[in-house]
């Protein structure tokens, strides 16, 4: 499913005594100095970062569209859309391929670091952070160790009113 990629490293980290039927896979990845994760199964691969189709009047985080194999896939800056600062695009730059109800779209951060197994146990509520991210996109913290991912729920993310514009975006295209 994820293409081989020098950028990654696909081992797993398996919590010790976590049965596997109460455990999720998480994909991490980097934004600036936070560390996020999504659900493994919504990727569909892992590219590096290339240049995209500007798109007029698109919101600033929708950086454009590529053309992936005869699919025309919107490309959403997570930087931009979740106010980190200006985006560095370099070596580490990854654009993540995701398949959302069977809409692909993909996902540039800055750097993409392992899959992840947390269990149940290791994921906690998430706080309520104001302004700048949502709690409703959020699924809860995952521990690991001294680690600690923000674990998005990129289903309702992707799918939320002001990420609409992409199904739009993808419909012109």
């Amino acid at each position: 499913m994820l293409e081989p990629n020098s950028k990654e490293n696909s081992s797993k980290v398996v919590p010790s005594g976590a049965a596997q039927t109460d455990s999720s896979e998480f994909l991490a990845f980097t934004l600036g100095s936070e560390e996020y994760g999504i659900d493994i199964l919504k990727v569909q691969e892992i590219r590096g970062y290339e240049t995209v189709t500007r798109i007029v009047n698109a919101p600033e985080f929708i950086k454009g569209v590529i053309n992936l194999r005869g699919i025309i896939v919107p490309i959403v800056d997570m930087r931009i859309r979740f106010n980190l600062g200006t985006p560095t695009y370099d070596q580490f730059t990854v654009v993540i391929i995701l398949n959302i109800n069977n809409r692909v779209t993909g996902i540039v951060v800055d750097s993409v670091s392992d899959v992840t197994t947390l269990s149940t146990q290791q994921i906690k509520p998430a706080p309520e952070m104001g302004s700048v991210l949502s709690t409703d996109y959020l699924i809860g913290l995952g521990t690991l160790d001294d680690r600690m991912l923000i674990l998005i729920d990129i289903d309702k993310l992707m799918t939320s009113s002001e990420m609409g514009l992409i199904d739009a975006i993808s419909a012109t295209s």
